[in-house]
């Protein structure tokens, strides 16, 4: 790739590790696929082409505005339908298509490009907008909010777990001093407080960048819902069927890590020093290759994609 491949421009969304995702996910053209996280729809075009006629793909996201896209798409492909919600519904919305299991679940975490890029959601402290941070406006409480009550305990823990934020006490004593006297209500406010109240600010990384991805992720309920999605996936997936995530941080990866980790090991608690069948062993999952990062021409072509981890599993067949 030249070096002087541009970058991508604000408020354009470049799909990450688009033809790695979609190639590791699709075991049969002729499946029916879930993206749960349909964004501005990179993944789901592509997607697309790999399906024949038979092929089925639903898409879900949160987001209004993605699902603006997500309706013209179906518009235009009869394969393709698109559900408002969160991809833990996905049993309801799988119910409603009237499928019993599906072939892959492809999730594309984080927040997209348009998302950070637009200071009406208030994602981004490089931009002065209201404070909220929902992926779906319509509805929950927004960062405004949840700062304006939440006690000073709870904003520090939620810095702390969600944001490795190691000054997470003083920047949560900073906040709660800071909205005694006005609310906190703009992304400059918020930066400007967590900015002062750091005392020890990284290289290249803005002091509020941590406190902003953890009320962020708090807002959103993103590691619960994760979460909850991987509990249900076993059930969801049928035989062979594919398990795709690409994470973002280090909270996203360690959970779906461990998730396929032990899904494929089986049952721990089984002594090592006897022998067992591999049926006994209760595997439900077989990790497919290692975790996938970015080449160096993705991430200069779009520099938000390197810190991306995909990780891939696939769902093995029950022995009788």
């Amino acid at each position: 790739m030249p070096t002087n491949t541009p970058t991508a421009a604000p408020n354009v969304h470049l799909t990450v590790l688009l033809e790695e995702a979609v190639a590791a996910l699709v075991t049969r053209p002729e499946g029916r696929y879930v993206d749960g996280t349909f964004g501005r729809g990179g993944h789901s075009r592509h997607l697309l082409e790999q399906l024949t006629p038979e092929g089925r793909l639903l898409g879900i996201d949160k987001d209004p505005r993605a699902l603006e896209t997500a309706a013209q798409l179906a518009e235009d492909d009869a394969r393709f339908a698109v559900c408002h919600g969160s991809f833990i519904q996905l049993a309801e919305f799988m119910q409603q298509q009237g499928w019993a299991g599906v072939d892959g679940i492809l999730l594309d975490l984080g927040v997209s490009s348009p998302q950070i890029d637009d200071a009406s959601r208030g994602f981004s402290f490089m931009n002065d907008g209201p404070l909220d941070m929902r992926m779906d406006i319509s509805r929950g409480q927004s960062a405004a909010e949840w700062l304006a009550k939440a006690p000073e305990v709870e904003i520090s823990d939620v810095l702390f777990h969600l944001g490795e934020e190691r000054h997470s006490r003083r920047m949560a004593r900073a906040l709660v001093k800071a909205r005694q006297e006005e609310p906190i209500t703009r992304t400059s406010q918020l930066a400007e407080i967590v900015k002062v109240a750091n005392p020890s600010w990284e290289k290249h990384k803005h002091p509020a960048t941590r406190a902003f991805q953890a009320i962020r992720i708090h807002i959103n309920r993103e590691l619960d819902d994760l979460k909850d999605l991987l509990d249900q996936a076993m059930d969801l997936l049928l035989p062979g069927g594919r398990l795709v995530v690409i994470s973002f941080h280090s909270l996203e990866d360690r959970i779906v890590k461990r998730f396929m980790r032990d899904a494929a090991r089986g049952d721990a608690h089984l002594p090592h020093d006897m022998p067992f069948r591999q049926d006994e062993l209760n595997q439900t999952l077989k990790l497919v290759g290692k975790a996938i990062k970015p080449s160096a021409a993705e991430v200069e072509r779009n520099p938000r994609s390197r810190s991306a981890v995909m990780r891939v599993a696939e769902k093995l067949n029950k022995v009788d």
